[in-house]
């Protein structure tokens, strides 16, 4: 296995992070998790730099720290946060976290870790969006910045291809994580119905997804960017039965 690539995960602490930090690890990268809190497994090549990443100026601040200590090849921002509400009830503090989290995080840490890929003519970004970017009832923040995501990647794919940095999206449909959980009550009857609603009759697992950014992890994957990879189980193709 090879130790040559460096990424950095933001919220690899648990969910979809801790499994792309757990299958970055079984592939040989030494990782950086950015998360509030640490994860609770450890590894030898596994660093963890706790920070909110909600908080400009600590990411700002995280984020110097990194480069300056790894040199970073990898750059996954999967950290978010949904913030539900309808739309008379969404609050323009609830944008402006998620517009933080979402798109300023990528931002700031993205920034930071440029000089290196750019100077080793070799990068990896990867931005995780969702489906709710597609609409989604009570997303009015979430789907917004998720939407950004897109647009945010595609800009970056431009700017950077002739540096040999990549700039893809991963957006996954409903998975079954804390965070899905902490929308739908487990085993409730709307848990079912979502399932039954997705074509391949399933909620997606974090192991899905967390494939899906391998693949646009891949050095030998060069020829590929500005892409947006739905990982939905269809959801993305149909929500209507005929």
């Amino acid at each position: 296995m090879s130790t040559t690539h460096t990424a950095i995960v933001t919220g690899g602490s648990a969910g979809i992070g801790a499994e792309i930090v757990r299958q970055m690890l079984d592939a040989g990268y030494e990782v950086v998790s950015m998360a509030r809190r640490a994860p609770d497994f450890s590894h030898a090549r596994l660093h963890n730099v706790q920070v909110d990443l909600l908080d400009a100026q600590a990411t700002q601040q995280a984020a110097a720290e990194a480069a300056q200590q790894f040199p970073i090849t990898h750059f996954v921002h999967n950290a978010g946060v949904i913030w539900p509400n309808m739309l008379p009830e969404v609050k323009l503090d609830e944008l402006q976290g998620l517009t933080q989290i979402h798109l300023g995080a990528a931002i700031q840490i993205t920034q930071a870790c440029l000089p290196r890929m750019q100077g080793g003519q070799f990068g990896r970004i990867v931005l995780m969006s969702s489906r709710g970017a597609l609409g989604l009832p009570t997303r009015t923040a979430y789907s917004a910045t998720k939407a950004g995501m897109v647009g945010m990647a595609r800009t970056w794919s431009l700017e950077l291809a002739a540096h040999g940095v990549t700039v893809n999206v991963v957006a996954p449909g409903p998975i079954a994580t804390d965070m899905f959980y902490d929308v739908v009550e487990a085993g409730s009857e709307r848990e079912t119905s979502i399932a039954k609603g997705i074509p391949v009759q399933r909620l997606g697992r974090a192991d899905d997804v967390a494939r899906a950014v391998m693949f646009f992890c891949d050095p030998a994957n060069s020829f590929i960017t500005g892409q947006t990879l739905y990982v939905c189980g269809g959801a993305s193709v149909s929500s209507v039965t005929i």
